[in-house]
């Protein structure tokens, strides 16, 4: 573009701002009044053979084709250009904030991959030109990998150290117990179950225990859950770049977001284990001994298998999953539409969402009834969430 600046018109502007009408109240609106004759210009065609140039008149004004301006927003309403889209020259991404170099407007817009092939086939003149990369950015990047795999690895070397044995026993028998079972057609009642696989419900502790769950852990818990992943969500957009590569971003969003989600929610469940362990020894100190002694003796009967709640971890992997599914179903069904990938992607949300309601609210009453059940216990349980 060769703009030929002209004091002249723009003193004459100048002296008409106050008098013209603008639409927008802003320039824009001012340039389309200054130039009232703009609609009616004829539009530039760059193919006009020269012969055929030479032979016209020279115009005054010519507008630009949408071929030098297609509206990403207009795309969106239609999901389609009103062009053929390989003759396009410029594409104007509109949508205020959903522009094309933040890694997260890729999986909202489909134009948005035009720019992105286009970054990756730059020459590497500019940072964040050469192949899409930013040097600037590598090393931050690889450090945001490395720390969520740190901090969780961290916690699980801390928490073999307090129970000197990974869940591998549990999970292993139940993945043995589903394998007799589709053998046998599920004729073969297969008795080498730990107690605390998932198939297990919170009826498997004692009525006593069960009595003392108080009536507001379920909906505490899912208040809880749910401002975990709102935070997770924040603190995830924060940290990652913006300007990342798509697929760069999509990976440290999901990285990030699961170990924060980790940290929080099952750090609240440790402290509903602690809480339910702390109640038991408080109505052990107030029974009598011969009470105390009949509900260890009932207690014995819970203790066998692994120390690890494979339930939990079944209830992680479920919300892990479905938090991968439900931003990714516009991807799988081919959809393209901006308002119809909103759409499939908030049914997939609400999906998660009542599956963590369940989720949330059955892991924290068996934390607190695991936490009553060893009171006495003098290793610390694994929650292993």
């Amino acid at each position: 573009m060769v703009v030929e600046p002209s004091e002249t018109v723009f003193n004459n502007m100048m002296s008409k701002v106050t008098t013209l009408p603008s639409y927008t109240g802003g320039d824009q609106g001012f340039l389309n009044s200054y130039y009232a004759e703009f609609p009616n210009a004829h539009v530039f065609q760059p193919d006009l053979p020269e012969e055929v140039r030479k032979t016209r008149p020279v115009p005054d004004m010519e507008r630009l084709s949408t071929l030098y301006n297609a509206d990403v927003g207009l795309y969106m309403l239609a999901n389609k250009w009103m062009v053929d889209e390989n003759e396009l020259r410029v594409i104007h991404y509109t949508l205020g904030p959903l522009k094309p170099w933040d890694w997260w407007t890729s999986w909202l817009l489909k134009p948005v991959d035009v720019w992105q092939r286009v970054r990756e086939q730059l020459d590497e003149s500019l940072p964040g030109t050469g192949g899409g990369k930013n040097p600037k950015d590598e090393l931050l990047v690889k450090a945001l990998f490395l720390l969520p795999l740190c901090l969780v690895l961290l916690c699980y070397y801390r928490s073999f150290l307090q129970t000197r044995a990974f869940c591998r026993s549990s999970l292993c028998d139940h993945i043995r117990h589903l394998y007799y079972k589709i053998r046998s057609n599920g004729a073969l009642a297969y008795t080498g179950i730990s107690s605390s696989s998932a198939g297990n419900s919170i009826y498997q502790f004692s009525n006593d225990a069960q009595s003392k769950v108080p009536a507001y852990l379920g909906g505490v818990s899912i208040f809880i859950c749910f401002m975990a992943v709102l935070l997770a969500l924040a603190l995830g957009l924060s940290i990652v770049p913006r300007q990342v590569m798509p697929w760069t971003g999509l990976f440290l969003m999901y990285e990030w977001t699961f170990t924060i989600f980790f940290l929080l929610f099952g750090g609240f469940l440790h402290l509903i284990y602690l809480w339910g362990k702390r109640m038991a020894t408080q109505a052990a100190s107030l029974s009598s001994p011969p009470d105390s002694l009949a509900y260890d003796s009932r207690k014995a009967g819970h203790r066998q298998g692994s120390s690890c709640d494979v339930a939990a971890w079944y209830y992680g992997l479920g919300m892990a999953l479905l938090a991968v599914a439900a931003p990714s179903l516009p991807c799988i069904f081919g959809v393209t539409a901006l308002f119809l990938r909103l759409g499939l992607m908030v049914a997939g949300g609400l999906v998660l969402a009542s599956f963590m309601t369940y989720a949330s609210e059955h892991l924290a009453i068996r934390s607190f009834l695991r936490g009553f059940e060893d009171r006495d216990t003098a290793r610390a349980r694994n929650i292993c969430f």
